[in-house]
């Protein structure tokens, strides 16, 4: 069904994202995240840098992102590419990305990405790509956790449950799944 049919409109900006999720042979993980912008008009950022003008179509970004992790979500590499830019100094912030290695993503992540990566020598689009890659690594690696946990004797609340409607502790996938850790719901006239 998707969204109801939009009003007349013409299109000036095409985002589009890719990821991939990727097991290694060496049993690490790879999460990549390909990003590439695009206008459908003439535009110019930096006199000295593509001759100063991005034809309509060409990429104004173009921009490669891949972590290696583990199981754990711990940082074992980073790469970055920034192939295409509006200003010749952009590709210099793709080097600061791996700043990150030693960080494991979670709960908390993003600070700490602020904290080693300032925006001064950062790109605020390839920091916009940390969401996608984060999530994109927890579907990607989602099946090897649970088949880690169930070999565990005593299983862990999984980090999952309360992260969205559907998880939510007191709603009906986690009382199907994760009886052990489904939580009731509240009876909101028992409240008044």
């Amino acid at each position: 069904m998707g969204l109801p049919e939009a009003a007349p409109r013409k299109k000036h900006h095409h985002r589009q994202i890719d990821c991939e999720g990727f097991l290694r042979d060496d049993g690490l993980w790879d999460i990549d995240v390909h990003m590439v912008d695009t206008r459908t008009y003439d535009c110019g950022y930096d006199e000295q840098h593509r001759g100063g003008v991005i034809k309509a179509g060409e990429p104004v970004h173009d921009l490669w992102l891949r972590f290696t992790i583990d199981l754990d979500f711990l940082i074992h590499d980073v790469q970055a590419s920034s192939e295409q830019t509006p200003f010749s100094i952009c590709p210099r912030a793709a080097e600061s990305m791996r700043a990150l290695i030693g960080l494991r993503i979670g709960w908390g992540w993003k600070k700490q990405v602020r904290e080693r990566v300032g925006n001064d020598r950062s790109c605020t689009h390839l920091m916009d790509l940390l969401g996608q890659l984060a999530a994109t690594s927890y579907q990607t690696l989602h099946a090897a956790l649970e088949e880690r946990e169930a070999g565990r004797e005593a299983r862990e609340r999984p980090p999952i449950i309360d992260t969205c409607i559907a998880l939510s502790a007191s709603g009906e996938v986690v009382k199907n799944r994760w009886p052990e850790y489904y939580t009731p719901p509240v009876n909101e006239e028992s409240q008044s």
